[in-house]
């Protein structure tokens, strides 16, 4: 029977929502498991907790054969995510965007073989809108009729345009001073947008005050543990579209460390299951002025956090992030480096990814290119690898930080073929 006739067998007789595909919230750290709630840390010792899932609901469905079968969406995964598949794919359906081969990049950094998991394509235009797609309907299952989060731009569009699809109310907590260019969709959504004085973080912990007294879903605060569940899905569609085998490393870009964190637990949850054998090393990489997770890696020491964190990689800038010892002990385990490039090279990165392969990413981007080339230059890649790059957000978000060229004006044909020969054979 094929899967989508499967799903319709299903959903004649008990429909999906009925299948008890998620078992509980269990912490990290001391193991205690709690029903599916709003909760996101333990109430013992104060460790994150996580989704579990029923084994052998897993077992039966997600396969290959089943999820090739699937939706062009991360609903294509559901047994490995934590909302109701239905309810799902009555949002924006984000998920399975291009992995490109960048061949000329390549080239160019002296590597056997890049690719790029392109998520500047996502209904937002970030991957952000994977962990939304996952924690709001979370949200409605749960009986909230509010939603919102703490952002430093890209997580407050994707709530925002995901509670205008379910008809939810909307809040974010921002930090001020961020590009208008972040905060305008935001704003076309419908979204009641709070800027804080002070950093992200600063803004995290006002909203999360308020979340309590007003039963506000944030979707990375109390309903943390949903919501990086819908992370991971990129590391299930590059091994699949990989012809599901791993590459050799996968760069991420980290600001709160929740996005390797994820990519990881995607890594781990293909081999459990039997549809990966590989060994990919997961590496992250900060901006030089806001690495807190990178300096603690590097320098052996705990994470001390940044009190004020000032990059072109806004995105990236939590200078107290939530999964910062988590992320550490991933790229321990899989080999892995952490990385902190200046933001003059981050630039660098995002103009080499534009010009080399015509993808205009946002500087978290550029981030991850600047590391790229960095390692390859000093050998901790080595020029037969293949590397995936996790590209996680659209230039157009950020743009304040680039210089226009000055552009030539002429009146006549050959002052335009003058200006052309110039021209020619520039990098731009």
């Amino acid at each position: 029977m094929s899967y989508v006739n499967k799903i319709m067998a299903l959903a004649d007789s008990a429909s999906l929502r009925h299948i008890e595909h998620v078992a509980c919230l269990r912490c990290k750290s001391c193991g205690k498991k709690y029903s599916l709630g709003i909760q996101s840390s333990c109430n013992d010792c104060f460790g994150p907790l996580e989704v579990v899932y029923n084994d052998d609901v897993v077992s039966e469905y997600f396969r290959k054969e089943t999820i090739e079968e699937g939706p062009p969406n991360i609903w294509r995964y559901w047994p490995l995510l934590p909302s109701d598949r239905e309810s799902g794919l009555n949002g924006l359906n984000p998920g399975m965007t291009p992995l490109r081969d960048c061949r000329n990049l390549a080239r160019f950094i002296g590597i056997k073989r890049i690719f790029v998991k392109d998520d500047t394509v996502n209904p937002t235009y970030s991957f952000k809108d994977r962990p939304v797609a996952v924690s709001v309907p979370k949200a409605i299952e749960l009986g909230l009729k509010r939603v919102g989060c703490a952002s430093t731009g890209n997580l407050a569009g994707a709530t925002a345009a995901a509670a205008a699809k379910y008809a939810l109310s909307c809040y974010v907590f921002v930090p001020r001073g961020l590009p208008q260019t972040k905060l305008l969709a935001t704003s076309i959504y419908g979204a009641g947008i709070i800027e804080v004085k002070g950093s992200y973080d600063n803004a995290n912990r006002i909203a999360n005050l308020v979340a309590d007294r007003l039963s506000i879903g944030l979707v990375n605060i109390n309903l943390r543990p949903y919501y990086v569940e819908g992370s991971k899905t990129l590391a299930f569609e590059v091994v699949e579209q990989l012809k599901w085998e791993e590459p050799d490393r996968i760069i991420v870009p980290m600001g709160s460390g929740a996005l390797l964190t994820a990519v990881h637990r995607g890594l781990n949850e293909l081999r459990k299951y039997g549809l990966s054998t590989g060994s990919a090393s997961v590496c992250g990489t900060q901006p030089a002025r806001c690495a807190p997770i990178s300096s603690a890696f590097n320098n052996g020491e705990d994470i001390l956090p940044v009190e004020r964190p000032e990059t072109v990689a806004e995105s990236l800038a939590i200078g107290d992030p939530a999964s910062g010892g988590e992320a550490i002990e991933a790229i321990r385990k899989t080999g892995g480096f952490a990385d902190a490039p200046s933001d003059e090279e981050i630039i660098e990165g995002q103009l080499l990814l534009a010009r080399e392969e015509g993808i205009f990413s946002e500087p978290a981007g550029g981030t991850v290119i600047a590391s790229l080339k960095r390692k390859v230059e000093d050998g901790s890649i080595a020029s037969d690898e293949t590397v995936v790059c996790l590209i996680t957000g659209n230039g157009l978000k950020a743009t304040s930080h680039l210089k226009f060229s000055q552009y030539p004006v002429v009146a006549a044909p050959q002052e335009a073929i003058s200006a052309i020969e110039t021209m020619e054979g520039r990098r731009w």
